[in-house]
């Protein structure tokens, strides 16, 4: 009930902000929705349970009602056992180009396979079933109906995927094995593919379909997976044929990840008792580099240095600036910077490392120029390379609100109509299912009034998911929204953190979407566990019921900023290194602080193993930038956000120096800024 009325509140006082008028029919309107809007649950659940006259009874007035579909379908679905194609046809001709209409009309499909009634099911299935099951079930009808079924076609594209296949398609492989179409070169296609991929249980499932030494050979391949360091223990005795050697070649690429010790061990044994081909050879050694590298083992360097040109691929040359780097040798740093493949030059990460290697090798006339051309954009090194040339920040901000008519349009499209009214009944996983069904067809300009509806009645998680290439990334207030303003200042000022990282952090773990539940465990805004939660409360005498507390906001809120400053206050205030642990936790990071403290901490962010921790330090860093823009209209320098290791950081001042932000597109602001010339599609899609 408290979401339901939060986000009508919104609605209220953006109608009211935008200026516009009541009048009394849009009152009357507007309390019929609502009327509507309570009924509706109670109506759903009945069509659900009851006999049919009663729902039917308890819907009268709601035919009106964007979501009436949705009680129609649930009826109709509970005697699914006893629907007739004709019950479904009127439903589909009631609700066309519908999402209900796609769910019954689905589901309807597996009721027919079921019954095996493949007249009907043909007639009812689209040309280009959504699923792998349906498209299954639509070959084993068509062979049912004596209908012609082409396996290289048909059936081909199905069997050659790295992971399972639904039990639908049980009966057209079956066929396909007695008409002798799947071969073991076929099998072993699909077994090369799932060993790829790392699926090893499905690796075991198709030896199962070999015989013999193939299929011997196909179960060495799933242990090569699955228990890698098992295999080349006895890797000695199992003779030097093509499947051992590409099962052992798995194996060591396997265990390299897992443990590149032992790896390095059983190489020593086997490297020259089995007889690699140069790409299987390539292919270990690489292996072998790669992570004796991301361990920072102490031969790492000299590992990537030694691998051959024509075995290094982007992992292994990002690696050997990153071991160099970690190092500081910024003579070798260089060297394998100059190695990156011109795709990797080009980034910006890349770029920025560069010039700071650069400077620090004395060069800085190339550092400055090599920076100049990385500040004109928006992003983490973009920022960090402006702070070095003491320029403002170069942030190209487009403002979009769509008119009148465009609006009224989009909420006049049912399939919006009903994503909207399951938003504000709080319906979310409902509201995002219709969403993603009615923007699909859209054009990118229908897309932004969609997205600037979906932000006006405060769903702001849209704008961040539709706004994710090309100029939408300018749109800043729509994908960097200042909701809870007032909440999050005050509770970030509570917990005596900056309010613009505070709004960084919510912004990179859920993108504003409340009812977010990781695998992890992770619930809400801020994405907090429970138990974290629960002590977090406990400690600071605030009320929490458990983990479905954490999706309301207000409550996830208040013990994530809390929690936030308590990360801070572990590190001495340092709010990069406590969005690194907020991320990975604090034993990686106290390991990577024992190893590498004495490092720039623009340089550490860069040697941080865990690419996903990497990226999303970079990532908080870079959004705090834009949310303290957002906030001020100008912005404190990112440089002042890393303080080295061991160096104690406050929160900023309100009267703290704060940076100017510039559009570089025009000639004016170019002079201005001191910057480069630079094109509007300079900033960075990791926003």
């Amino acid at each position: 009930m408290f979401i339901c009325l939060f986000k009508r509140t919104i609605l209220l006082a953006t109608l009211v902000a935008t200026g516009v008028a009541w009048s009394a029919s849009g009152q009357a309107e507007d309390q019929a929705l609502a009327a509507q809007r309570e009924r509706f649950p109670l109506v759903l659940e009945t069509a659900k349970r009851a006999p049919e006259d009663t729902w039917l009874k308890l819907a009268s007035g709601l035919e009106t009602y964007p979501l009436y579909p949705y009680i129609e379908l649930a009826a109709i679905q509970r005697r699914m056992a006893q629907l007739k194609r004709g019950d479904v046809e009127r439903y589909l001709k009631a609700w066309p180009d519908s999402l209900p209409g796609q769910m019954l009309r689905d589901g309807f499909l597996i009721e027919l396979a079921r019954r095996g009634d493949w007249s009907d099911y043909l007639a009812l299935v689209p040309d280009a079933p959504r699923s792998k099951e349906l498209q299954c079930d639509t070959l084993q009808a068509r062979l049912a109906l004596g209908k012609p079924v082409d396996f290289k076609r048909d059936v081909e594209p199905l069997w050659l995927s790295a992971s399972a296949l639904p039990s639908a398609c049980d009966a057209i492989l079956s066929w396909a094995k007695g008409q002798h179409k799947l071969g073991a070169d076929l099998i072993w296609s699909r077994i090369d593919l799932a060993a790829r991929a790392g699926n090893g249980a499905l690796v075991a499932t198709l030896a199962a379909m070999l015989d013999g030494a193939e299929r011997a050979a196909a179960e060495r391949h799933a242990e090569a997976l699955q228990d890698p360091g098992k295999l080349l223990a006895g890797a000695a005795t199992l003779g030097d044929s093509p499947r051992t050697r590409a099962a052992v070649t798995l194996a060591f690429e396997r265990l390299a990840r897992r443990d590149s010790e032992a790896a390095e061990t059983h190489w020593a044994a086997l490297g020259t008792q089995i007889h690699f081909d140069t790409e299987q050879r390539g292919r270990i050694l690489r292996a072998l580099a790669l992570y004796r590298a991301t361990s920072y083992a102490p031969d790492a360097l000299a590992r990537l240095n030694a691998l051959p040109a024509e075995l290094a691929d982007d992992a292994t040359r990002e690696w050997r600036v990153r071991v160099a780097l970690a190092a500081q040798d910024y003579a070798n740093t260089l060297v394998a910077l100059d190695a990156l493949a011109p795709a990797q030059q080009a980034d910006a990460r890349w770029r920025y490392l560069r010039a700071r290697v650069l400077a620090k090798l004395d060069r800085k006339s190339e550092a400055d120029k090599a920076l100049a051309s990385v500040a004109t954009e928006a992003n983490f090194h973009g920022f960090l390379a402006a702070d070095w040339l003491k320029q403002p920040y170069a942030i190209c901000q487009t403002d979009f609100s769509a008119d009148a008519a465009q609006a009224e349009a989009l909420r006049q499209q049912p399939s919006f109509a009903r994503a909207f009214e399951f938003f504000a009944l709080g319906r979310l996983s409902e509201a995002r299912r219709e969403w993603d069904f009615a923007i699909a067809p859209l054009k990118p300009a229908e897309r932004r009034v969609a997205a600037d509806q979906a932000s006006a009645l405060g769903w702001y998680d849209r704008a961040v998911y539709t706004f994710s290439q090309s100029d939408d990334l300018h749109l800043y207030a729509l994908r960097f929204p200042l909701a809870r303003r007032d909440q999050i200042v005050r509770a970030a000022n509570a917990a005596k953190i900056d309010p613009s990282w505070a709004y960084a952090i919510i912004r990179a773990e859920s993108a504003w979407t409340t009812d977010a539940h990781s695998t992890a465990d992770a619930w809400g805004l801020m994405q907090l566990l429970p138990g974290t939660a629960a002590q977090l409360a406990k400690a600071n005498k605030l009320r929490y019921g458990g983990s479905r507390d954490l999706l309301d906001p207000d409550t996830n809120i208040s013990l994530g900023t809390r929690y936030l400053g308590n990360m801070a206050q572990h590190y001495d205030g340092s709010p990069w290194l406590a969005s690194a642990a907020y991320n990975a936790g604090t034993d990686p990071v106290g390991r990577w602080i024992d190893a590498r403290d004495a490092l720039d901490p623009d340089f550490f962010i860069e040697t941080i193993p865990y690419k996903e921790t990497r990226e999303y330090v970079a990532r908080v860093l870079a959004f705090s930038v834009i949310y303290d823009w957002r906030l001020h209209g100008s912005a404190l320098s990112l440089s002042s956000k890393l303080p080295r290791i061991g160096q104690a950081y406050e929160a900023p001042a309100e009267d703290a120096p704060r940076k100017s932000i510039v559009c570089p597109t025009s000639p004016a602001a170019q002079t201005a800024a001191n910057l480069p010339p630079a094109g509007a599609t300079a900033i960075a899609a990791e926003h």
